[in-house]
């Protein structure tokens, strides 16, 4: 028997399957190197691949995160008429979601709406097309904790969370307050 024939496989079933992961996303802009920049610059990418029709990023192994495909004549919408408000990018831990935003304010590039949802605390930016991009942080030890909050009175009360200062959360992090008590929601 040759060694090379593949194997007998069982039936399929119909049984659902989850994706393993996210794998990227595509953007069509007027504004590809613009854009392009703005992306590598948030998300501390860099470029995979680029010609004068579209340009590739990653920020880890995936092959790539991020695609923008040049549309010049694409017009961009009211932000009203948007189908998407954002995509969120988690961070490892308070401190690299505030050194993240220390680097992007020397940029230029500011939050227009920090805010402390309850199971995240959250930055959000828009990008040049006027896409909201998250930038993030659980707020609690496991994914697991951060579920049950959903299901919390006070989640129910108040889904959207409350805004906080980015440069006072920046001076209590430099100034030693916990971490703990930095991404408790303050009401």
């Amino acid at each position: 028997m040759d060694s090379h024939a593949e194997k007998v496989r069982r039936p399929l079933d119909t049984k659902p399957v989850s994706p393993s992961l996210f794998a990227h996303f595509v953007l069509r802009t007027p504004q590809k190197d613009r854009m392009r920049d703005w992306y590598m610059t948030v998300l501390n990418a860099h470029l995979v691949f680029e010609n004068d029709y579209i340009a590739f990023i990653t920020y880890d192994e995936e092959h790539h995160r991020v695609a923008f495909v040049h549309a010049p004549d694409l017009k961009q919408p009211a932000d009203a008429d948007r189908l998407l408000s954002h995509m969120a990018y988690t961070f490892a831990d308070l401190g690299q979601l505030l050194s993240t935003y220390k680097r992007l304010k020397a940029e230029g590039i500011l939050p227009y709406r920090p805010i402390n949802h309850g199971p995240t605390v959250s930055m959000y930016y828009k990008d040049p097309d006027g896409n909201g991009v998250e930038l993030q942080v659980d707020a609690f030890k496991t994914k697991q904790q951060a579920a049950d909050y959903f299901k919390t009175d006070a989640f129910k009360a108040d889904p959207i969370g409350v805004p906080f200062d980015p440069e006072e959360m920046v001076r209590d992090w430099e100034a030693g307050v916990p971490e703990a008590k930095l991404v408790k929601q303050k009401r």
